[in-house]
């Protein structure tokens, strides 16, 4: 049947009003709180300056925890990722709130009234709440014991274990507040104008490194989960996005890869060899640093600098029982193999033992991380390329995962036991020794990293001051004039 022209014209109407309102969507802003994120192509992050989550290393270059994996969510969500640093937890959480920022992540432990504010990710990792006091103050038995303010980021979780003890023990005094971080906390203690702190044990692990005189006290709260935070809305989609991907980054290692990276090194704190490491790098290390610095080439300079002072303690005559000799210890076939002809020469030491590292990386399987390669490499460093397999072989034998330092240092010291060394290639080698060393050399190459980002941040705070103090220099000056 032939339709009639009303028909027609009304069929064109319809269209033409389809088209319009098609037209009127399109530029403007999606509704859900993904759609919208994917509009502006960029996910803005808050967080606070520290040599755990966020910081720029010495090439002005990102890294950190909280860093590595935000960089990873902002991939997964096909977002430009965008730090935005803040300089308290309240700064944090009002960016949040009013919409300035998309995300926090700053080594957060959510409490229970921010929970019912806020709704935070799947747990990254765990930490425990820690007393911190100077070594040579009476260690309390109890926390009712403490008859000192104890000093505490305000808002914090730690805070809120306090304010939950302070209603059991009313001789405890907290001194709360928002214009500190975890480590003004600890410099403060370390430097004794603070008696007491409560901190979590990874930022203080880390922290003693460069303030030796640290201690810990009393564990008052264990396995809190350090989380990230987004505001509480109807709309679950960035909530959905953000559940997929902590699943899927805990399912393949990917979190596993970046705790064992940042905290796999901490271990018992040495406070003797602390002291005597933190003297050497004012006194001895000065003298070799722009060596390490010239043949690092592809490696960290701060690296190689570890690895020397593991070997000889930056002492260009060291001399072992097997015959290696200088600051990097190298053997006569090694150094011959290098190129070099003195090994009690400095400079040289340290260009051959820096290019045996780098061909030892070089030798690696590439089935391992590019970023745990190193480990490996030192592993080899010290006991031979072929234990360092072996171990592998170990690994592989026990179910574990050969192409993970996590699995494979645990296994090292099997290569001590016949029932183990006897199923490999190389056999005996003494893998305990060689787990120290590479965790020894983690630890010396974090202290100088953290030295070197501790610089930066009170640069920074200088600089974030100098407005301020402008400003009240400015003020006495109307003052007088008036």
């Amino acid at each position: 049947m032939q339709k009639s022209p009303k028909n027609i014209t009304y069929l064109l109407i319809i269209l033409l009003i389809s088209a319009m309102l098609s037209s009127c969507r399109v530029g403007q802003p999606p509704r859900s709180q993904l759609e919208q994120l994917e509009y502006t192509k960029v996910l803005r992050v808050g967080t606070l300056y520290s040599s755990r989550n966020f910081y720029y290393d010495q090439n002005d270059e990102p890294t950190g925890i909280d860093y590595e994996l935000l960089h990873d969510f902002a991939d997964y969500l096909g977002l430009k990722l965008k730090m935005i640093p803040l300089y308290s937890q309240s700064d944090l959480f009002n960016a949040l709130k009013e919409q300035r920022v998309d995300l926090i992540a700053a080594s957060l432990i959510p409490t229970p009234l921010q929970r019912l504010k806020f709704r935070f990710s799947p747990d990254f990792y765990d930490v425990n709440s820690v007393l911190v006091y100077q070594q040579g103050t009476p260690v309390p038995e109890t926390i009712a014991d403490v008859d000192q303010p104890i000093g505490v980021v305000s808002g914090s979780y730690h805070e809120y274990i306090l304010r939950k003890l302070q209603r059991r023990y009313s001789t405890i005094k907290i001194e709360a507040s928002d214009q500190v971080d975890d480590e003004e906390l600890l410099r403060q203690v370390h430097q004794g104008t603070l008696m007491y702190a409560v901190v979590d044990d990874k930022i203080l692990a880390l922290t003693q490194r460069y303030y030796p005189k640290l201690a810990t006290g009393l564990t008052l709260h264990q396995d809190e989960s350090i989380s990230w935070a987004i505001r509480l809305t109807q709309d679950d989609s960035f909530y959905s996005a953000l559940i997929a991907f902590f699943g899927e980054k805990h399912s393949d290692g990917t979190i596993a890869k970046l705790v064992e990276k940042y905290f796999g090194h901490i271990e018992q704190f040495d406070y003797v060899d602390t002291r005597s490491f933190l003297r050497a790098v004012k006194t001895r290390l000065p003298s070799y640093e722009s060596w390490f610095k010239l043949y690092a080439d592809s490696l960290d300079w701060r690296l190689l600098a570890a690895v020397s002072y593991q070997e000889s303690h930056w002492d260009p005559q060291a001399r072992s029982h097997t015959g290696v000799r200088g600051l990097m210890m190298l053997t006569l076939n090694t150094a011959h193999h290098m190129g070099i002809d003195n090994r009690l020469d400095p400079e040289q030491s340290i260009k051959g033992g820096a290019a045996y590292l780098r061909r030892l990386i070089s030798l690696v399987p590439d089935s391992i991380h590019e970023d745990e390669k190193i480990w490996f490499a030192l592993a080899a460093y010290n006991m031979g390329f072929g234990h360092m397999l072996d171990a592998r072989r170990v690994t592989q034998l026990q179910g574990a995962n050969p192409n993970s330092w996590a699995d494979v240092k645990e296994r090292l010291p099997l290569l001590m036991q016949k029932q183990w060394y006897q199923k490999t290639q190389y056999g005996y080698a003494r893998g305990n020794e060689a787990y120290n060393y590479v965790n020894n050399i983690r630890q010396y190459y974090q202290s100088l990293v953290l030295l070197d980002a501790q610089q930066r941040r009170l640069a920074m705070q200088l600089i974030r001051d100098i407005p301020e103090k402008e400003s009240l220099q400015n003020q006495s000056e109307i003052s007088q004039a008036k």
